[in-house]
């Protein structure tokens, strides 16, 4: 019986592996093969590792690898304000389901639409600057979007906004898992709101934790072009071009796909890695 449903469990998830390796796998080791050829979209020739010797020696290629670690530091403020957010939504403070609903807003726009806004909010006559004038602050004038590393603030704070949303319902959610006895037992031996939530609701929520930060990874490294795109275009200089908008212009506006499928190798490693050392870490942890 035994070797009848092993059987019988293969050949069901037959389909799914079939399409998952022509859908995915698949095309992962067509872009692994090509970043070891030069080609040009139609035909490939074997030259080792020249494109990654290439691109290790490109200055331009090094400015982009620092945005996408500059990146990785927007992650933490990504996951630590909606967690402080859900924490007192989860409290049921006054007005508790109004911000819920508020707050999960941005996550229902798509990026064009985020990028678009934030272009009017960053830009030098834009909402920004109109707050500053009025509060009397005018003379700081910051003009984000025309200033490399400034643009890529701009990027970063639009990052974190965009998650919000999606982070703060994962908390919530995770909250909800959480028993309230503990809560009940913890207020009873007089515990207050700040040791309610360092010493019982995070501790609990690591595993939400966890999965909020792979999230916010993938799409940190992966997932920003539209907005890129619409923003900045990947400007000034290389100013906020990541991984992904690079492997694009490589390939699409350069026309050089060996390079472009070379970077997106690098991009996949990167998010593999940096994934792996925090799961070994909560591992550690546990």
């Amino acid at each position: 019986m035994a070797a009848r449903r092993r059987r019988a469990g293969i050949l069901f998830s037959l389909p799914v592996v079939a399409l998952v390796g022509s859908m995915l796998l698949l095309p992962i080791g067509q872009t692994v093969y090509y970043s070891f050829t030069n080609w040009d979209g139609f035909s490939s020739k074997w030259i080792g590792t020249t494109n990654y010797s290439h691109l290790f020696h490109n200055s331009e290629f090094i400015r982009v690898l620092e945005n996408n670690a500059m990146m990785i530091l927007a992650i933490p403020v990504a996951i630590l304000f909606p967690l402080a957010v859900a924490f007192l939504i989860n409290s049921h403070v006054r007005g508790w389901r109004f911000f819920r609903s508020v707050f999960f807003l941005p996550t229902a726009v798509s990026w064009v639409v985020i990028g678009y806004i934030s272009v009017r909010f960053f830009a030098d006559q834009g909402i920004l600057q109109s707050l500053l004038d009025n509060t009397g602050l005018g003379f700081l004038h910051p003009n984000m979007l025309s200033h490399e590393r400034s643009a890529l603030i701009a990027v970063m704070i639009t990052f974190v906004w965009s998650m919000f949303g999606t982070n703060l319902i994962i908390f919530l959610a995770g909250m909800a898992t959480i028993d309230q006895e503990i809560y009940d037992a913890a207020r009873v031996d007089g515990a207050g709101s700040l040791t309610v939530m360092f010493k019982i609701t995070f501790p609990l929520l690591k595993r939400f934790v966890q999965f909020t930060f792979i999230v916010s990874l993938i799409t940190a490294f992966s997932a920003l072009f539209s907005l890129i795109y619409v923003m900045t275009g990947g400007g000034p200089g290389y100013g906020t071009t990541t991984l992904e908008f690079f492997a694009y212009q490589q390939a699409f506006s350069a026309g050089d796909f060996s390079v472009g499928a070379t970077a997106g190798v690098v991009l996949f490693a990167a998010v593999f890695a940096v994934s792996m050392v925090q799961l070994r870490l909560l591992r550690s942890e546990d």
